[in-house]
């Protein structure tokens, strides 16, 4: 083997460990989900229920103008979640620090308005170095958009009269902004009166390049377009 040839296999095995290297620095960065998705949503929708102590069925209570209408606020174990699918998982992200508002009017949804925000350096994976990693400037830029808000325009599809304990289904429409950017977007709604709370369970699917943002990739491993994002609410009267 000549000295030129020699020089060219050593760079070449340079590159190779280089490459190899920063691909399994991704990896070991982005592989890995330890947050379990926790829905607020009654688990059992029964339309009745047994009451305890005497073994007898007792329907479940409607709850109308009078229990929904009027200003809701966010609450504590309200939560919102965005789940990324790389080639080897999914990795879901959680913020629990959240705030917001819903006024309900069952009679008029046109007179329905809601709005939240997310605090972004409350995002968690449970993975310090990949929260790092979102938070910088090429993806989330936490330090100069510290905030991300969804802005409720119109919802579609709510009933006047919910049975307490049970979930009804709707679209909420309205403006999702981070980074400073706008997106319109839809959400797919449950939600259910009980025990005198307002719970909402909601997702909606956006896209890193909506953002202005590129999904990230190795030559390891890769990581899919779409950000589901879920909403995951408590709210009190």
């Amino acid at each position: 083997m000549n000295k030129k040839t020699k020089t060219w296999v050593i760079s070449g095995v340079a590159a190779i460990a280089i490459l190899g290297g920063g691909g399994y620095y991704f990896a070991n960065s982005y592989m890995g989900n330890n947050v379990d998705i926790e829905q607020v949503l009654p688990a059992s929708t029964a339309a009745s229920t047994t009451e305890a102590g005497t073994g007898t069925t007792v329907a479940n209570e409607a709850a109308g103008a009078e229990q929904l209408n009027g200003d809701w606020t966010i609450s504590e174990g309200s939560k919102v979640y965005f789940s990324v699918t790389t080639s080897q998982e999914t990795v879901n992200f959680v913020d629990e620090q959240v705030s917001g508002t819903w006024a309900i009017n069952v009679d008029d949804a046109s007179q329905m308005e809601a709005e939240g925000q997310i605090e972004m350096s409350g995002i968690d994976s449970g993975n310090s170095q990949r929260d790092g990693h979102v938070k910088e400037a090429d993806f989330f830029d936490v330090s100069t958009h510290p905030q991300a808000t969804f802005t409720a325009t119109s919802f579609e599809g709510l009933p006047a009269e919910w049975t307490a304990g049970q979930t009804v289904d709707f679209k909420m429409n309205g403006t999702l902004t981070v980074k400073g950017v706008e997106k319109e977007v839809t959400f797919d709604a449950k939600a259910a009166y009980e025990n005198g709370q307002v719970l909402l369970s909601a997702t909606t699917t956006v896209t890193f390049e909506d953002f202005g943002m590129e999904n990230p990739h190795s030559v390891v491993l890769s990581t899919e377009n779409d950000i589901q994002v879920q909403l995951e609410l408590k709210l009190d009267k």
